[in-house]
């Protein structure tokens, strides 16, 4: 069976599993931006982007230093170190969205920001990094600054055209079917990649930018679509680390064993912990957070990309790298990734937002409405609890339309009463919210 899976690889060839490794990131990244908020993103946009910039090329130099001191040339170590210093949007998301933790914002955001923007940055690091290993003494630092500005702002000019002309263009055309949606919003993560990347651009930081900017617009069966992205980036995940798999070769394991171990042992607790640190210090962050943001740089998808990218340079020793980044990735998932939730109660980040509902009330349409479905938690510095609906001063056009009390739908009789730790759904009108928000307080966020 080994041996029909190494032909299977033979067969596809480096080129072909590249590309699909960078589909499934450009998928994994589309999804990451349509659920990312854009107000709350704006609030830690700066630290996070320190993070993703200097803190990259700081933990690419870090680990290349580490490198060097187990016996490997500076040229080898540069690669390896640029190609394991960017933390993975699909791990990052997996873990803080996907596992019931409730995380406090500043953090979580943080995290989620970085992941999403720091793609660029190890790209162009590693791009020009293997061009050295293949051809030593070609780079200077003058011609890497230059990389890194075409590639960030031909990627951010493109994600935010392909954005805002994606909801334009949402907004026109009213197509036949739901499903169709679906694939005229794969065709606008595939366009804002592909095209950056063919004139020089970051095609990561495009499909990043550009989800967010429809994730923040009015998307038609947005419900739907956002489920079915969520399950293609699930999907994603899971072929990447199989073709991860189907790249190892176990007999070349054994010779890079003991250095992989103690590289991704001094990723995970020297580097990413000292970057984080040292990068978030000017914003003031308090100790425990820098703490966790450090302890959950997570590695996965996007180093393995990077390094099938190496392999496809055919430069002197890329196979090492991706033997090497292979014991970085599974410890770093290993270690981190499962004390997350440990780590986040141990330092008492875990967020007061409400929990959610057992059940979600929802509306799809494929026109925009005038109306708005709304759901609030009902907490005790509300004073609701006990109160009948019929005693609450709705405006003429809102209304309550549904109680979810645990695993019980109650229906909104006027005789109902509320009680603490119930979420009620309320149907209004836009311009009748902010009235309704003094009774309920802010709405959840779906």
């Amino acid at each position: 069976m080994a041996n029909f899976f190494q032909q299977v690889v033979a067969g596809l060839g480096s080129g072909a599993i590249y590309a699909s490794l960078a589909l499934a990131l450009v998928l994994i990244l589309f999804d990451a931006g349509l659920n990312t908020p854009i107000q709350s993103l704006r609030k830690y946009i700066v630290p996070a982007s320190v993070l993703a910039t200097l803190g990259v090329v700081g933990t690419a130099l870090l680990v290349a230093s580490a490198a060097h001191a187990v016996g490997f040339p500076w040229t080898f170590a540069l690669v390896l170190g640029a190609v394991v210093s960017p933390t993975d949007a699909a791990a990052v998301f997996a873990v803080l969205r996907n596992s019931g933790i409730h995380l406090k914002r500043r953090v979580g955001l943080t995290l989620e920001a970085e992941s999403g923007l720091n793609d660029p940055m190890a790209v162009i690091l590693t791009t020009v990094l293997t061009t050295n290993l293949l051809m030593p003494g070609t780079m200077n630092g003058w011609t890497v600054s230059a990389e890194v500005v075409v590639h960030i702002a031909v990627g951010a000019a493109f994600g935010a055209g392909i954005g805002f002309g994606g909801l334009w263009i949402l907004k026109k055309v009213r197509l036949a079917a739901g499903g169709l949606y679906v694939a005229l919003m794969i065709s606008f993560a595939l366009l804002s990649f592909g095209a950056p990347t063919v004139l020089g651009g970051s095609g990561f930081l495009s499909v990043y930018l550009s989800a967010v900017i429809l994730g923040d617009g009015e998307l038609p069966y947005r419900t739907g679509l956002l489920r079915v992205h969520d399950a293609l980036a699930w999907l994603a995940q899971i072929a990447m680390f199989l073709l991860l798999g189907l790249l190892v070769s176990p007999s070349r394991m054994l010779d890079v064993a003991l250095p992989g171990l103690i590289l991704a042992i001094f990723v995970t607790f020297i580097a990413r912990p000292l970057i984080a640190a040292l990068s978030l210090f000017p914003f003031r962050y308090p100790a425990k957070d820098v703490a966790y943001i450090g302890w959950v740089g997570l590695r996965g998808a996007v180093p393995i990309v990077l390094a099938t990218f190496v392999i496809l340079s055919r430069a002197s020793g890329s196979e090492k790298i991706f033997d090497l980044v292979f014991f970085i990735v599974v410890v770093n998932a290993l270690v981190p990734g499962m004390t997350v939730r440990w780590v986040t109660r141990k330092l008492g980040l875990e967020s007061d937002d409400p929990p959610m509902p057992r059940a979600v009330l929802e509306i799809e349409s494929l026109q925009p409405l005038g109306e708005t479905l709304t759901s609030f938690y009902i907490d005790e510095d509300l004073d609701l609890a006990g109160v009948s609906i019929e005693e609450i001063p709705f405006p003429e056009s809102a209304g309550a339309t549904l109680i979810v009390r645990g695993n019980n739908l109650i229906p909104p009789k006027p005789s109902a009463t509320l009680a603490v730790g119930d979420h009620l759904y309320v149907f209004s009108k836009p311009e009748d919210l902010p009235f309704i928000q003094l009774m309920f307080g802010r709405p959840e966020e779906k």
